[in-house]
């Protein structure tokens, strides 16, 4: 006999999808399974209006006025339930790509600053930024191990190549530690290659790794502007200029330039003190990165 309401039904609908969503797009391991078996179970207790634990705690939502819940709220419900799957799958298919760029772009900026110290040979630096890498790569790869957004879950190759990259950064340990800093670096420059390709092979642009790169260190150079504070705006400044060099090298239409020459003229509004203007130019800045961001990123 069925002892669940009309309305638990919806609920229980609803969040039978928040836990579906979550487990495809967002989990891994026995987290994921875990949220699977959840879902089973919230959309199995509103199909069959059966709810085993409800019988054992003698509860039931049955009421006779739900009986008066008709086609309308049936229609209005179903266009919910809808809307929160395509809109949810998407939103979690852009977001779980984006932070797994932006995790990817933290490591990342080591190996990079590791493969200028070792040309540079400058031993002390190198050492530094090399153990940073190893902590950043080691959380990374652990992470994504485990777990790979959607984008990343037909790729059969991407657990090697990151077992491949980690054999490379621990290889080179001796010789950025007290050997040949040169030898390190010819090897590092073998990662690079990979991670290019790894990125080629899943859709992902290096316009979108460059502009996730750049997006941080933009955001400095705005709250600067939004607190009116002209020195912070020249201090970040030089930092958003080179990562928005790297994004130029991939693309350089009148999308990216409306970026240039809004940092550029934010630049120029601090070098002259107009503090009044810093806000609003930092808003048609971040409007500006959002346009090619949501369409190319």
């Amino acid at each position: 006999m069925k002892n669940v309401g009309k309305v638990d039904m919806g609920i229980r609908s609803l969040i039978g999808l928040m836990l579906l969503l979550a487990a495809f797009f967002w989990l891994g391991g026995i987290w994921q399974i875990i949220l699977y078996v959840l879902a089973v179970i919230m959309f199995g207790a509103a199909i069959l209006g059966i709810c085993p634990l409800y019988i054992l705690m003698h509860i039931k939502t049955v009421k006779e006025d739900s009986k008066k819940i008709g086609k309308r709220t049936g229609i209005i419900f179903t266009i919910i339930f809808l809307a929160i799957l395509v809109a949810g799958a998407y939103a979690s298919n852009f977001f779980s790509k984006k932070f797994f760029v932006e995790d990817f772009n933290a490591m990342n900026n080591y190996y990079k600053q590791t493969l200028f110290e070792t040309g540079q040979g400058k031993r002390a630096e190198a050492i530094a930024n090399y153990d940073l890498l190893v902590t950043g790569f080691t959380g990374f790869q652990e992470k994504y191990s485990n777990y790979q957004p959607y984008v990343l879950r037909n790729d059969n190759q991407f657990v090697a190549d990151l077992g491949e990259i980690e054999k490379i950064i621990v290889d080179v340990e001796q010789n950025i530690y007290t050997l040949d800093l040169m030898t390190a670096h010819l090897a590092l420059e073998k990662v690079r290659p990979i991670t290019q390709e790894m990125f080629k092979r899943n859709g992902f642009s290096m316009l979108a790794i460059a502009l996730v790169d750049f997006h941080d260190s933009m955001e400095k150079v705005l709250d600067s502007a939004n607190a009116k504070n002209p020195a912070g705006v020249i201090a970040n400044y030089i930092e958003a200029s080179d990562k928005l060099i790297a994004v130029e090298k991939e693309a350089n239409d009148e999308e990216i330039q409306a970026i240039r020459n809004n940092l550029d003229a934010l630049l120029k509004l601090a070098q002259d003190d107009n503090l009044d203007a810093l806000p609003n130019k930092a808003s048609e800045l971040k409007s500006s990165f959002v346009k090619v961001y949501l369409k190319r990123g």
